[in-house]
């Protein structure tokens, strides 16, 4: 059987199991449609031609196959690596009528294909989430408290009121007379009762005692039991008796 009748032959029984998928394009070529063995719900589809020209001396040499996307796409890379395992099956075929072989091999790896973009996909999804949770946490949570980040933070607050009390009093000093002015500021410099207490807290200052007070001795108005019992001992007479 020459080699034309071989690939009749073959041609007759690939169109018999893919009615609608086989294209004889000429004596020496096909393209055959092909899609995953086995369909994942929600995953992106993808359905490809592979277009297969045999040389001569085939089946004893691998035919020159290539791939075309027509539902979906192939990403970069993923044509090459369907093309080298496809070249690998053939070779491991080689003498024997092979197409059939082909193509149900690249239909299995058409599904691993669905299945590991589904699993990339998810992954994704997950780190996603992960990242908008861990976002979401932080800000809830805020940032822990030590005690060199709240005095940094007192010190500007600190700083920022003594600020804010300048420009007030500043702001208060423009609509002054020049006579308010002095008083405001004579009263800036007067001490207050608890300043005054501390400088002098046994209240010596002179300034803060009248004027011929007499210093009182406490100890002189002590009532002792013997005085107590003094008293009730005299005998008090009345009118009456």
């Amino acid at each position: 059987m020459s080699d034309d009748e071989v690939l009749l032959e073959e041609f007759e029984v690939l169109e018999s199991i893919y009615p609608t998928e086989f294209t004889k394009l000429s004596s020496k070529e096909i393209q055959i449609e092909a899609e995953p063995e086995d369909l994942l719900d929600g995953a992106d589809p993808v359905k490809v031609y592979l277009r297969v020209s045999y040389p001569d001396g085939y089946p004893d040499v691998v035919p020159n196959m290539s791939l075309e996307a027509v539902d979906g796409e192939l990403e970069d890379g993923e044509s090459e690596r369907l093309l080298d395992a496809l070249k690998s099956t053939g070779e491991e075929n080689l003498g024997m009528a092979m197409t059939f072989t082909l193509v149900s091999f690249l239909r299995e790896q058409l599904s691993g294909l669905v299945v590991t973009r589904e699993e990339e996909r998810r992954r994704k999804e997950a780190e996603e989430e992960a990242r908008v949770q861990e976002e979401e946490d932080a800000r809830t949570r805020g940032t822990p408290v030590t005690v060199e980040s709240f005095m940094a933070w007192k010190a500007k607050f600190d700083a920022e009121r003594a600020r804010m009390k300048q420009r007030e009093e500043e702001e208060r000093h423009k609509g002054l007379t020049p006579k308010e002015r002095e008083e405001w500021k004579r009263m800036g410099t007067r001490l207050s009762g608890r300043q005054l207490f501390e400088k002098n807290q046994n209240l010596e200052d002179e300034s803060l005692v009248d004027d011929g007070a007499v210093s009182v001795d406490p100890s002189q108005y002590e009532r002792t039991q013997a005085d107590d019992d003094e008293d009730d001992d005299r005998v008090t007479f009345s009118d009456s008796d």
